[in-house]
């Protein structure tokens, strides 16, 4: 899959650190550090811009590390960029620990998933089909 993209950062575009890595690295773009404080949320600029092929979608995902050490993850993970869309690719992060996070321009901020998609279309009925299941949700196959 072939995806167009601008780079208006001042970074090297988004690259897999590991031959087998499924996410992109992106960096953030920005004049100066942003300092977020505990549970405080921002968008973070990236510099970059994508034609995503119809049927697909490009997913921005948490950095592990980031959460692990630091507490910062992506607040409506995992985000979806649709194939439309045209902007800028920015970055909602949220400071989940107890210390104040410095976000420095150049630093590795998310990852960014490609994954194929299907748009559903709607049957309309009156009865679904059984399962041993039924509407149990939320715990209910065994977590305790």
């Amino acid at each position: 899959m072939e995806v167009k993209v601008i780079n208006r950062s001042k970074h090297d575009l988004p690259s897999y650190e590991t031959m087998a890595s499924a996410g992109l690295d992106v960096r953030a773009n920005i004049a100066s550090s942003i300092e977020l404080k505990p549970l405080e949320r921002k968008l973070v600029k990236t510099g970059i811009f994508m034609e995503i092929p119809v049927g697909f979608e490009c997913q921005v995902r948490p950095r592990s590390g980031l959460a692990l050490k630091k507490g910062i993850s992506v607040l409506n993970s995992p985000g979806t960029i649709d194939a439309d869309y045209r902007g800028e690719v920015g970055v909602i992060l949220i400071n989940l620990s107890n210390e104040p996070f410095v976000i420095e321009d150049g630093e590795r901020i998310a990852q960014l998933v490609f994954a194929k998609v299907e748009q559903a279309q709607w049957q309309e009925t009156e009865v679904l089909s059984d399962t041993d299941r039924g509407a149990g949700g939320f715990g209910s196959t065994g977590v305790k």
